[in-house]
């Protein structure tokens, strides 16, 4: 098989044969983990994603996770590279400077042992209810700095080449509000590495290891190819555009973003000059969630055969300011910038396109609607859909996660058996998808009533600036967020009393043509 001349077609139908065999592993990974999980975030909603790399520490395969978690993994397997690792290593880490993304994403990464070689590294990145922190739910509202937000791991062996380490396992619970909880969970992770380590183990034994390498190296340099012809097909696209958060959770002041977008020699440029510095609060992200922003939108304009892996990467360069909170820097705090800013950079890369006359769908919810619950010996996390935007093609979804969150529902049966919570309503927020030739999708309305006192965090967004139409189309409703009847703020924390009912509004997405 060739690397780098056009595969013919004999040659394509392997790679797409090669790339299913290789997703599969991953996507039976992603199996192992929400049938052995503990928590309904995990299990449930699913809030976890899986990846292979091979010896080079590339990032060969994905399962259809989420797209914030995926795009940033490549950095993780690199600060466990840095470290040493030896075969049968097991790492686990969630430090934005050392390969995370936000504290609550504990990321595990076996050194897949061949011999007394590494023969890649199985990945598995997934959201816990709780690490610590100021706030049950270490999502807090409020944090100005990193410490504040949870246990911070750089990248730490739980197992020596095969040998667990108990000791550092009983110090990540100690610093936990679910230590049992999170002690299953990390269990459900082990089991899926360990699925993701056999399975390419066993194409190892039936392949050879040069064979192996020869055709991931093979699958990364046609899904290159693969984006670098998309993007030759509108060369010497330019456009410019500017967005913003609805402040960072300490001022509801906006938080300014600008990129000025550059197709050119087959390459995505963008270069965030003008977006705001670091803030105080905790939307800032570190580089690899924009990188992961920028990888999904790319992805999106390719044809659903592209095989997705870090070959799609390399026809993307960013360029972004000394002090920036788009590439943010210690001590910084970023738990919502994982989840609150990705959603704001997708919208505003597309935003660029679309005035590059790149044919795109309406804006969507663009936010994950994080609604964190705790209280005493619990915890619980959880993300709402809302509205996709329309597109040429017909009108957006109701009801969906939109962007850079590809998570399910929690279901009511499951969250009211496992918490102290009531679901009092929950349904289509009929009417809040804007109008158009194509209507924007509908969001959704959530009640939870309490029946014990507890703590809730919002970190929500798109409460004063909907979601936009296009060509003509209306925007979607803003969301809202009510606590007995009173309007709350974007981000907030609020303490609750047995009865009192929290409802959340989620957006619509635009509509698309003139009505």
């Amino acid at each position: 098989m060739t690397t780098n001349a056009t595969p013919t077609a004999t040659e394509r139908l392997e790679l797409s044969v090669w790339a299913s065999t290789v997703a599969m592993i991953a996507e039976e990974m992603g199996a192992v983990l929400v049938r052995g999980a503990l928590s309904p975030n995990i299990r449930e909603r699913r809030d976890a994603s899986c990846a292979l790399f091979d010896a080079e520490g590339r990032m060969v395969a994905q399962a259809a996770h989420i797209p914030v978690h995926l795009g940033a993994m490549p950095e993780s397997v690199r600060a466990v590279r840095a470290c040493g690792p030896r075969p049968g290593d097991v790492f686990l880490l969630n430090s934005p400077w050392q390969g995370g993304s936000h504290l609550p994403d504990l990321t595990m990464v076996e050194a897949i042992a061949d011999g007394d070689r590494i023969a890649g590294f199985a990945v598995v990145r997934a959201h816990h209810a709780d690490v610590g922190g100021m706030s049950p739910g270490s999502m807090p509202q409020g944090a100005t700095e990193l410490v504040q937000e949870g246990l911070i791991l750089p990248p730490v062996r739980l197992e020596r080449e095969g040998v667990p380490d108990p000791e550092l396992l009983a110090l990540v619970l100690a610093n936990v509000r679910t230590p049992e909880e999170r002690r299953g969970d990390l269990a459900a992770q082990r089991a899926a590495c360990a699925a993701g380590a056999n399975g390419w183990r066993t194409l190892l034994a039936r392949e050879g290891a040069e064979r192996l390498a020869q055709v991931t190296g093979s699958l990364l340099d046609y899904a290159e190819r693969r984006a670098v012809a998309r993007l030759e097909a509108i060369e010497g696209a330019t456009a410019t555009a500017e967005d913003a958060l609805e402040g960072d959770g300490v001022s509801e002041d906006d938080v300014p973003l600008r990129v000025a977008l550059e197709v050119r020699e087959g390459t995505l440029h963008l270069d965030f000059t003008g977006t705001s510095p670091m803030v105080r609060g905790n939307v800032n992200c570190p580089i690899q969630v924009t990188r992961a922003a920028a990888l999904f939108v790319l992805r999106a304009l390719l044809d659903d055969d592209v095989p997705t892996n870090e070959g799609i990467a390399r026809a993307i360069r960013i360029v972004t300011p000394e002090d920036c909170c788009l590439a943010a820097r210690a001590p910084a705090a970023v738990a919502a910038g994982n989840v609150e800013m990705s959603q704001r950079i997708t919208d505003l890369l597309f935003a660029a396109l679309a005035a590059a006359g790149v044919p795109v769908p309406a804006q969507g919810q663009g936010t994950m609607n994080n609604v964190t619950f705790g209280g005493a010996g619990w915890t619980f996390y959880e993300t709402l859909g809302g509205g996709q935007g329309a597109s040429a093609e017909g009108p957006g979804p109701d009801a969906v996660h939109v962007g850079m969150s590809n998570t399910r529902n929690t279901p009511i049966e499951a969250l009211e058996r496992a918490y102290p919570i009531v679901i009092e309503r929950y349904a289509v927020r009929r009417g809040s998808g804007g109008a158009g030739k194509h209507r924007g999708g509908d969001g959704v309305v959530r009640a939870y009533r309490v029946l014990e006192p507890c703590t809730v965090t919002l970190l929500t967004e798109r409460r004063r600036r909907a979601p936009r139409g296009a060509l003509g189309g209306a925007d979607g409703a803003c969301g809202e967020n009510r606590l007995n009847g009173e309007l709350l703020p974007a981000k907030c924390r609020r303490e609750l009393r047995p009865g009192d009912v929290l409802e959340i509004r989620t957006p619509g997405g635009g509509g698309w043509g003139a009505p």
